[in-house]
């Protein structure tokens, strides 16, 4: 089963599936190459058994590539742990690059995460971006994001990926009469089997009462409507053993490395 969902991850998630959200993409050999504004992005399915020096001249490219851009402020090189050659991480630190906090690639059917959970008294679930005027919900989505991740985000990101994805792109809320205390996206993959989980994120003060899995399994009920099979999930250590939990497994992993100007 891992080795079945690992291979369709490969297949159906990697590659052009991550840039069609982009203001602009290109291709490098094995490299898809993406921008959104004043970041970049680099993807791949593999490199093509580059290694060495052909590697070295691939990364220098990609880097002279985005620095050439004076609207580039960074850019990501998303790694995944079943990747070869296996000093690419060396490699990239070598060109400039810092590692980010390393994640877990979740997958499983979407089935297994629509059950009925139990909320917390004055909690309701609620999709946002269908509504009339959806900007007063996502600011508050944006201001609970930032609160509950530790950095910030900003209404341009969400207000982005609607106008990129505005028929694959949903975005729920948990919330009181007050406030906005958990939020996620669910964001289908044309073409594919999947719908992606992102954007999870719950204030510290409401986490462990099962919200983000009320909140997960009320995407996942919405996913299966649409049609989808698979959900993933690049998941932290507070997701992960949620989606464990229900049957999902951990394929791989994931590593953002970030070229800063």
């Amino acid at each position: 089963m891992k080795r079945r969902l690992l291979n369709a991850y490969d297949a159906q998630l990697r590659e052009q599936a991550e840039v069609m959200a982009s203001t602009s993409f290109d291709r490098d050999g094995p490299l898809w190459r993406a921008k959104y504004d004043d970041r970049g992005f680099v993807t791949y399915r593999d490199l093509s058994g580059l290694t060495g020096a052909a590697l070295d001249d691939l990364v220098a490219r990609t880097v002279a590539h985005f620095a050439s851009d004076e609207r580039i402020t960074h850019f990501e090189w998303k790694t995944r742990g079943h990747d070869a050659p296996e000093d690419l991480p060396a490699r990239l630190v070598a060109h400039g690059f810092q590692a980010e906090e390393r994640e877990t690639v979740m997958l499983g059917e979407a089935r297994l995460l629509a059950g009925n959970v139990p909320l917390p008294d004055g909690i309701r679930l609620r999709r946002i971006d269908d509504q009339p005027d959806p900007m007063p919900d996502i600011e508050r989505a944006a201001r609970a994001q930032d609160r509950a991740f530790g950095f910030a985000f900003g209404v341009d990101d969400f207000v982005r990926r609607l106008e990129s994805k505005r028929d694959f792109l949903e975005i729920w809320v948990a919330e009181t009469d007050d406030e906005v205390v958990c939020t996620g996206r669910l964001e289908v993959v044309p073409n594919s089997e999947f719908a992606g989980l992102w954007g999870g994120g719950t204030l510290p003060q409401w986490r462990g009462k099962g919200i983000y899995r009320a909140l997960t399994a009320e995407r996942a009920k919405s996913a299966l409507r649409r049609g989808v099979r698979y959900l993933h999930s690049d998941s932290t250590e507070f997701s992960r053993p949620i989606l464990q939990r229900s049957g999902f497994l951990p394929i791989t992993t994931t590593t953002p490395y970030i070229w800063r100007r």
